[in-house]
């Protein structure tokens, strides 16, 4: 696979694990109930996200709420939020960064050398968001799964689970994390570089010779 056509795979990956992102933190299906048990105790579904719970009746009606104090929060959600956002803010500016970086853009700098490390500051960039949004999914998936198998008097049917949002995550921090290695991929080969020094030095001997 040539240069431009790996970086161009990475951006549209790391694009799209970006976009997932994005859908994954507004999504409300971060937790949902749990229909474990022998018997189902009530008719209506319960989603919570990091900004609004939900609950679906059995009629197809769905009612949410926003999280009415920041500060009342859990600090697992707390954290959640903040690594989501830090993640989509790496995620845009590294999506800006890219496009100025690949080498299929006539956009900003020319020289084919600085264009691939502005690619790599774009991928770099790609991989740490990634990481946050990873960071975040799986502290959130952590305390789900200890607030499932902890003792409690709570029946078991009546507790939470992974919600969809959680998988989207999962995902979302893979494409990104691939997409940003390919980009990382474009930094400059040590061939182009001796082949650029013997274009510069070439003029100069020719000189020396008349």
């Amino acid at each position: 696979m040539g240069g431009g056509a790996r970086e161009l795979c990475g951006y549209l990956a790391a694009l799209g694990g970006w976009v997932s992102a994005l859908a994954a933190a507004v999504l409300p299906q971060w937790r949902q109930s749990s229909y474990a048990g022998d018997a189902i105790i009530t008719a209506v579904g319960l989603h919570e996200g990091l900004w609004m719970s939900c609950a679906a009746q059995s009629t197809g009606q769905v009612q949410c709420r926003l999280h009415d104090s920041l500060l009342s929060l859990d600090v697992h959600i707390q954290t959640s939020r903040a690594l989501m956002v830090i993640s989509l803010l790496l995620g845009f500016f590294g999506i800006i960064v890219s496009v100025v970086g690949m080498k299929c853009t006539k956009v900003g700098e020319e020289d084919p050398v600085t264009k691939s490390r502005i690619a790599v500051a774009g991928g770099v960039l790609f991989i740490l968001s990634g990481l946050c949004s990873l960071a975040a999914v799986s502290l959130y998936a952590t305390q789900v799964t200890y607030e499932f198998f902890r003792e409690s008097a709570v029946p078991i049917n009546a507790r939470y689970e992974f919600g969809s949002a959680l998988f989207v995550g999962w995902g979302a921090a893979g494409l990104s994390m691939l997409g940003g290695s390919l980009l990382c991929c474009s930094c400059p080969a040590k061939e182009r570089r001796a082949q650029q020094y013997h274009r510069q030095t070439q003029p100069s001997t020719a000189r020396e010779y008349v």
